[in-house]
């Protein structure tokens, strides 16, 4: 079979909750690999609410369909406070990515207790605010970045990411809204290990499967090298 937009993959998925230290309950999902212990966990923190995004957002949901099954990853997404999608609605309200720290944490903590193994940080533009700002956790083995924005993020969240000294990885689109490949490596140039990744020809949202296929390829290369590159049938 071969792999297309819309391919869902075997996996064992089950809704969850995240319960913040400031009250709140957000809503999210869990999928592991069918056949045995996730190799590595991807926590999804999705495009900015504001504007459309949330843990349905079309590469994050595709991580959750395909990972699992081609890739042994388990993949957690949910939604941010005051954010729905087909899941729900999660309790609170938008706050600009600083009551948000409490997502992050709330996220992380549900990894720690569940016993989820190697958890990176997989952020999307508002998402790799939030990674950059608020991802700076000991379990946290590192970060992967789609269309980093580098707005609320700040110079000063880099130098205490290079402090931090777990790897970055930045998916950069050639015709990115914001942020594009040169001005990219200026940027990221205060974190030595940081890395990079210009994608020709991608825009901001990763419209087709071509650089979805990127997208997930690259994640896999940091996260569980021994499954890359993925295939393309099932």
């Amino acid at each position: 079979m071969d792999i297309r937009a819309s391919t869902v993959l075997p996996a064992k998925r089950e809704d969850i909750e995240l319960n913040t230290a400031d009250g709140l309950t957000l809503v999210g999902e869990l999928a592991l690999p069918e056949g045995g212990s996730p190799a590595a966990t991807l926590i999804c923190l999705h495009p900015l609410p504001t504007h459309g995004g949330m843990m349905d957002s079309h590469v994050l949901r595709k991580a959750s369909y395909r990972l699992p099954a081609l890739a042994d990853l388990a993949v957690l997404r949910f939604n941010t406070r005051g954010t729905t999608s087909d899941r729900g609605t999660s309790q609170g309200a938008f706050d600009e990515g600083e009551g948000e720290r409490f997502d992050v944490a709330a996220a992380l903590e549900y990894a720690d207790f569940h016993d989820l193994p190697n958890p990176w940080l997989v952020g999307w533009s508002f998402g790799t605010e939030l990674a950059l700002k608020w991802g700076r956790d000991p379990l946290v083995q590192g970060a992967i970045l789609l269309s980093p924005p580098l707005r609320r993020a700040t110079d000063a969240d880099l130098d205490a990411w290079a402090e931090f000294g777990r790897p970055l990885v930045a998916l950069v689109p050639e015709f990115d809204d914001y942020l594009q490949p040169e001005e990219a490596r200026r940027r990221f140039s205060r974190v030595p290990q940081a890395e990079v990744v210009g994608v020709d020809g991608a825009k901001h949202l990763w419209v087709g499967e071509p650089y979805v296929r990127i997208v997930l390829n690259e994640i896999v290369k940091r996260v569980n090298p021994s499954a890359a590159p993925l295939p393309t049938a099932g």
